[in-house]
């Protein structure tokens, strides 16, 4: 019973990660505080897959809440038959595998906006500027004053999408805890055998009633 109520508590974990991975996102949209470069498409095209609003974010909230409603006790305790403890185990394996899936896609996708780097516009006029350094900018901190416009975007992206590719590397990391847990559960998992006793008829001899709970490997 401890170690359900610890997996709950990874579960409760995604959520604030969850709702930090829409936040971090939601502000990658307005470089410098501004919104007008939104609205006139000057933004990494790598903020429109919506890698922590939707798979980071809003996907990762529905799950943690699918996980913390199946991980409660009354559905534990309700499912201790060996077909329907392995059904159990075989959701929660399957929901930890899709949580991996989603934050595995905003960690890929933001990785490669913080690798390409910003849009801004340089003397030479809006574009990329950093996109064939390989991500070699990063440490190149003289040629971030090429970018003029928005204003210290360079930091705002580099600070932002490490943020995101922290808050779901760690939803990775949990899911990736659950998803063994849940599997060597299915693979050598136990189930409980309950021998029923009856009592002796014949008169002065009484035998102890004797429940056995046997732990069986599947």
């Amino acid at each position: 019973m401890g170690l359900q109520k610890c997996r709950g508590c990874l579960s409760c974990l995604l959520i604030p990660l969850a709702l930090w991975s829409i936040v971090v996102n939601i502000l990658l949209y307005f470089p410098n505080g501004k919104t007008s470069y939104a609205t006139s498409n000057q933004l990494t095209n790598y903020v429109w897959y919506f890698e922590g609003i939707c798979f980071s974010g809003v996907m990762m909230l529905l799950l943690a809440a699918l996980l913390i409603t199946l991980e409660r006790d009354t559905f534990y305790q309700c499912c201790q038959s060996e077909s329907c403890n392995k059904t159990y185990r075989v959701s929660l394996f399957v929901l930890a595998l899709l949580g991996i899936v989603f934050s595995g896609y905003s960690v890929i996708i933001s990785t490669l906006g913080l690798v390409q780097g910003p849009f801004c516009n340089t003397p030479a006029g809006w574009g990329y500027i950093f996109k064939d350094t390989a991500g070699g900018y990063l440490t190149a901190y003289s040629s971030w004053s090429q970018c003029t416009e928005p204003a210290h975007v360079v930091e705002w992206n580099i600070i932002l999408f490490s943020i995101l590719i922290a808050l779901s590397g760690l939803q990775v990391i949990i899911c990736f805890l659950k998803a063994m847990a849940e599997l060597k559960q299915i693979l050598c998992g136990t189930y409980s055998v309950f021998i029923q006793v009856t009592k002796d008829p014949v008169p002065n001899l009484r035998f102890v009633t004797l429940v056995f709970i046997a732990e069986v490997l599947l």
